[in-house]
């Protein structure tokens, strides 16, 4: 019954095993965490063979990146089983290769980037089944030349990128898409193409087309060329004459550039049929008198320009006349790139009144005069200025006088160190301002005050040290200020005041060394982030109220990175009132203890990460994730835990994704795992996780689970053993600890429970008499015993209770060795020796003699030392088959007595016994006379037993001769 139990367990465990999903593991790719298994990426892997990076990957995946590993080659049918595929990127590997059937049954691919690689040669069907794509890219390899047909079944490819190649033959090219009849942009930049000549026409879809930095020299084209094309770039193409468009169609052309080419503008514009407000004028050598016939130029054939881009032209001086030529700019002008050392106010726009975006970017600027008393038109469409990329080192009052309609104004990355009182004086309808990666240490109460309308401040990476009282007070709509990157300590009492609609707030890189109460009396209902990171706030008790106890509406918060050694102390009160934060960043702190009640408020958290955060060795309390049900990203890397648990974590039912590597954990208790029912990724690298019976489960779950994806699973390595995986180690003799030694170990008690108190009561005596048989066996008195056996020192043993001793003496002694009989008795109180245990004279005794005599009466049944004595003679008689034994019976007993007595009832059946004759006998004195003779009788036999069947006889034949009738004296059974 036992064995046929183990069959149907191990029977049940194997199908179970059976019944069990594949994994949710990859070998070398990471399955995007929201994506359900779409997305996937392999990035910087170290395995060069395609099938081992994707045959593991479901049949779902739409999206799949390969990128950074050294890969060369692409075999036949490598993605075959994901004919799914809609999106394929094998960019920044060593692909060199590329087999015929490649991309064989891809026919629902639509975008395909192998650019930065190694190619040289491509098959001329390897792209034979990609029906639908519509995007390709061949960017940055060593193509020379396309094969003859290659493009042709891609009848809906739209983009087409070429570039960074050593392409030479435009005919070939024009040849292989000449049929791709949606095609819309080619990409040739960075090719040694010298002339466009080609045979066939290019498809009419086609709207644009970069030739930048080849080699041309001539288009050597049809006039019908270009007859389709919307946006052409010729730029770097610096041997490109103004006389190769002589006669090319250019009226459909909507931006054309020609920067660093061979064009002269003006000859260009006098042969060509281009209309003059579609060129793009940057880095074509206008200056001084070339842009004064430009202007003039450009009047005669246009009324209005929409974009004047002028940048990279070496333009030094802006005056008046600069532009006075010039058609009206109905939009943006652009002169970055140049080297103006002065704007003037913008005093050379005094007829360009209608401009709306001005772009000084990349030039000398040092200064920003003051505009007050300059007479001058105002411009007011002007709506965006730029001084981006200048050497600006103040802004004077009044700078802006002029441009009091501007909207953004950028002035970052600048060396501003000095904003005048009234620098922005005017700028009313200001909404993005960009003083960022400046100078600045001072601001002041009059600043701004004329920018009530700003929304976007951003005054990152200046030398701020305090916000004085009132610096903000007129930005009742500002919704975004960053101050990060300062060197900020304090914000004096009203230094906040006035930010009525804050929403996001940017302190980080400062030296704030608490958080200032003005936070949460100033932004009660607005602000959703605050970025406190990398400051020196730090807690030295507990007792602090919570500064953010009315930021309600709070959703993203960062602490990380407090300097110089971290936040060291979280209070457990520190984080009340947040019941809207959604994020919560408290990287590399050094905190060293997490109060079990430090994150209770923050009860509509969805992502948190403790990613080194903490000291040493973290003991995560029990509960502390217990109010966070809305989590669904936690990243507790590196914090040195040691044991994941169903208390710490349990309560996170809605955590998606997990990061727990690198902490110090041995063994993941599966049952806490499996209490995150929405988890689906799991990251635990570089933990060690012993290869032992210890996470036999935990290898299980992470190979068979098909919810969960454990990243790079099975890359995990014994910590112990390299040369063996967490995934694969030996787990058999675990299963044999918990199944079959159990059972066996139960197996064996159960029965030693049900048989021992059976052999104790059956076969007690028999043990015990074996235990000392087998002590005396390798004795010299057994050898001796054996060798003496038929010359007996005793003829009888006389083996009796002290009870019946009386008997003995008085009447067993004298018959037996008085009255002329000879025999010689062995007595315990007479004949056994001093000082030698008593089983080892029993024993001697026993052997020493030719019979023992059993007086049986009901004490010697109840003696223990009388019961050894008959189990050793009793030995002789059925081991040995010697007639050593002789039962005398000193009074009847009845066989209920005698039912517990299997060894003596035994040897009643095979043996004839005496009975002494009792004194309710008819006549004593003849019976006891007759007892004796049949006593010595007995005596005198020999003691070797012949057959079973000769011994039944003769005993029949005695047995008739000495029976007496009388029920009181017999002497038979």
């Amino acid at each position: 019954m036992a064995s046929l139990t183990y069959q149907l367990l191990s029977v049940t465990v194997v199908l179970g095993v059976v019944q069990l999903i594949s994994g949710y593991s990859f070998r070398n790719c990471i399955e995007d965490p929201y994506s359900t298994g779409q997305i996937f990426k392999c990035i910087l892997r170290k395995e060069n063979n395609m099938h081992a990076i994707i045959n593991d990957l479901p049949s779902s995946a739409i999206n799949l990146t390969i990128s950074f590993s050294p890969l060369w080659h692409i075999p036949s049918k490598s993605f075959v089983n994901l004919s799914s595929l809609q999106d394929l990127r094998i960019d920044q590997n060593h692909l060199r290769k590329i087999d015929q059937f490649a991309f064989q049954t891809l026919t629902r691919l639509q975008s395909l980037n192998m650019s930065v690689n190694n190619i040289s040669e491509l098959n001329p069907s390897v792209f034979e089944d990609l029906h639908n794509l519509t995007f390709l890219s061949l960017q940055n390899n060593t193509l020379r030349e396309l094969p003859e047909g290659i493009f042709s079944t891609l009848l809906n490819l739209d983009t087409l990128i070429l570039s960074h190649n050593f392409l030479t033959n435009f005919s070939g090219i024009a040849e292989s898409v000449s049929n791709l009849t949606n095609l819309r942009i080619l990409d040739l930049c960075f090719n040694k193409l010298t002339s466009l000549t080609h045979n066939v026409s290019l498809p009419k879809s086609l709207t644009t087309l970069y030739l930048s930095r080849n080699k041309l020299r001539t288009l050597g084209c049809k006039p019908s060329f270009l007859g389709f094309i919307k946006l052409l770039d010729l730029s770097y193409n610096p041997m490109l004459s103004s006389m190769a468009f002589q006669g090319v169609d250019l009226r459909h052309i909507n931006y054309l550039r020609l920067r660093s080419t061979g064009v002269k503008v003006v000859e260009f514009l006098n042969i060509s049929n281009i209309n003059a407000n579609h060129v793009d004028f940057t880095g074509m050598g206008l200056k001084d008198d070339n842009l004064t016939m430009l202007c003039r130029l450009l009047k005669r054939k246009v009324k209005w320009i929409p974009k004047l881009r002028l940048g990279s032209n070496g333009i030094k001086n802006l005056t008046s006349s600069t532009l006075f030529d010039c058609p009206n700019i109905t939009g943006d002008l652009d002169l970055s790139h140049n080297n103006l050392k002065s704007t003037n106010c913008l005093n050379f726009l005094d007829r360009q009144t209608l401009i709306k975006s001005f772009n000084a970017e990349h030039n000398h600027l040092t200064s920003l005069q003051s505009c007050k008393t300059q007479n001058m038109t105002y411009l007011t469409n002007l709506k965006e200025l730029s001084y981006r990329y200048n050497r600006i080192l103040s802004v004077s009052s009044y700078a802006f006088h002029h441009t009091q309609n501007i909207k953004t104004l950028k002035l970052n990355i600048n060396t501003i160190a000095f904003l005048e009182r009234e620098a922005f004086n005017g700028l009313e309808r200001l909404e993005t301002l960009r003083l960022d990666n400046n100078l600045l240490t001072d601001l002041f109460h009059y600043t701004f005050e004329d920018n009530f309308n700003l929304q976007i401040l951003n005054l990152r990476n200046n030398r701020i040290s305090v916000i004085f009282n009132g610096t903000f007070l007129s930005l009742r709509n500002l919704t975004t200020l960053d101050l990060g990157g300062n060197k900020i300590t304090y914000f004096q009492p009203s230094g906040l005041d006035g930010l009525k609609s804050l929403s996001k707030f940017y302190l980080d890189g400062n030296n704030l060394k608490q958080i200032d109460t003005s936070l949460y009396r100033v932004f009660q209902d607005t602000l959703t982030v605050l970025d406190l990171q990398s400051n020196q706030i730090h807690f030295l008790h507990e007792k602090i109220s919570s500064p953010f106890m009315n930021l309600s509406n709070l959703k993203d918060l960062k602490l990380d990175s407090q300097r110089p050694h971290g936040l060291t102390l979280l209070p457990r009160t520190f984080l009340r009132g947040l019941h809207s934060l959604e994020s919560l960043y408290l990287t590399n702190n050094n905190i060293f203890y997490l109060a079990p009640d430090a994150f209770d408020d923050l009860t509509s958290l969805k992502f948190l990460t403790l990613d080194n955060c903490c000291v040493g060795v973290t003991q995560l309390q029990p509960g502390i994730f217990k109010n966070l049900k809305k989590l669904t990203r936690l990243i507790v890397e590196n914090m040195g835990i040691q044991n994941f648990s169903k208390e710490v974590f349990g309560d996170l039912t809605q955590l998606r994704r997990l990061q727990l590597n690198r902490n110090v954990m041995q063994s993941i208790m599966v049952d806490a795992l499996e209490s995150l029912p929405k988890l689906h990724y799991l990251d635990i690298r570089n933990t060690p996780l012993s290869c032992t019976c210890k996470n036999n489960l935990l290898q299980n779950w992470t190979v068979h689970n098909p919810q969960v994806q454990v990243v790079y699973l099975y890359n995990l390595q014994c910590p112990h053993d390299a040369k063996h995986n967490f995934y694969n180690f030996d787990t058999k003799v675990c299963y044999i600890d918990l199944g079959e030694y159990l059972f066996f170990s139960t197996a064996v008690v159960i029965f030693l429970f049900t048989v021992t108190p059976l052999l104790y009561v059956k076969l007690y005596w028999k043990m015990k008499y074996s235990y000392y048989v087998f002590r005396s066996w390798f004795g010299e008195q057994w050898r001796r015993l054996r060798e003496k056996e038929e010359n007996c020192k005793y003829d009888a043993f006389i083996s009796y209770n002290s009870s019946d001793e009386q008997w003995v003496m008085d009447q067993l002694m004298p018959n037996l060795e008085g009255n002329g009989s000879s025999f010689k008795l062995c007595l315990h109180h007479r004949d056994f020796e001093l000082g030698r245990f008593i089983v080892d004279n029993i024993v001697s005794a026993v052997y020493s003699s030719r019979k023992t005599i059993c007086v049986v009466s009901r004490n010697f049944l109840r003696s223990e030392w009388c019961s050894l004595e008959i189990q050793l003679a009793s030995y002789r008689l059925f081991d040995e088959h010697r007639d050593v034994l002789l039962l005398v019976f000193l009074e009847p007993i009845s066989d209920r007595h005698m039912s517990s007595y299997h060894r003596m009832r035994k040897i009643m059946l095979k043996k004839t016994y005496l009975q002494w004759p009792g004194p309710d006998c008819t006549n004593p004195n003849q019976a006891q006379e007759l007892f004796w003779n049949q006593l010595r009788r007995a005596m005198t036999s020999g003691s070797r037993l012949g057959t079973e069947e000769n011994y039944s006889q003769g005993r029949e034949e005695e047995d008739t001769d000495t029976h007496i009738s009388d029920e009181n004296c017999y002497l038979l059974p």
